[in-house]
């Protein structure tokens, strides 16, 4: 009924709305018919996805047919209690999900580097405070605005190359 009343109202739906919702906090051995029972009370369901390996145990893609149904799934089952854990039902947002990933691939890249050169930890310790010695003594300021994964992957290309010069790509 709650999704008649949205939809005969012509309301403007927030720009994050969306068909997909990402679910967290759910119990491992949940099963899909138990999340299809729990979801599917607020429309029409078209998949649902939950997390099997270790990364995306306790999550879930559920998506609705229409955004409606799922807008109604977010305001009712946000904070629902399901063998005593709090759902956590959120719009799916490709930017924020791919951030993370972004963030991952990133510090794989770092550790290749770190293995394919044979910097340890201790090195780039080292390597990053004589580094951020040396800009400073040479007035580059700069370094304070990178992050440690920049300052880490600069100090590897300061230890691998072989010329005084430092070229900063970003």
């Amino acid at each position: 009924m709650a999704t008649i009343s949205l939809r005969k109202g012509n309301t403007r739906l927030p720009p994050e709305v969306n068909r997909v919702l990402y679910v967290r906090n759910l119990p491992f051995n949940i099963t899909s018919e138990e999340m299809y029972d729990i979801f599917g009370k607020y429309g029409a369901i078209r998949q649902i996805r939950i997390g099997t390996n270790k990364d995306t145990r306790g999550t879930a893609f559920v998506v609705y047919e229409d955004i409606y149904d799922a807008k109604t799934a977010v305001d009712h089952l946000s904070g629902f209690n399901v063998a005593n854990r709090y759902l956590i039902v959120l719009y799916y947002q490709q930017a924020k999900m791919s951030k993370k990933f972004d963030q991952k691939k990133k510090e794989e890249e770092l550790t290749k580097l770190q293995e394919k050169y044979g910097v340890t930890a201790k090195d780039l310790q080292t390597i990053s405070q004589e580094g951020c010695k040396m800009l400073n003594s040479l007035n580059f300021n700069a370094i304070n605005s990178f992050g440690s994964m920049d300052v880490n992957r600069i100090c590897i290309h300061v230890a691998c190359s072989n010329s005084s010069e430092l070229y900063i790509s970003g």
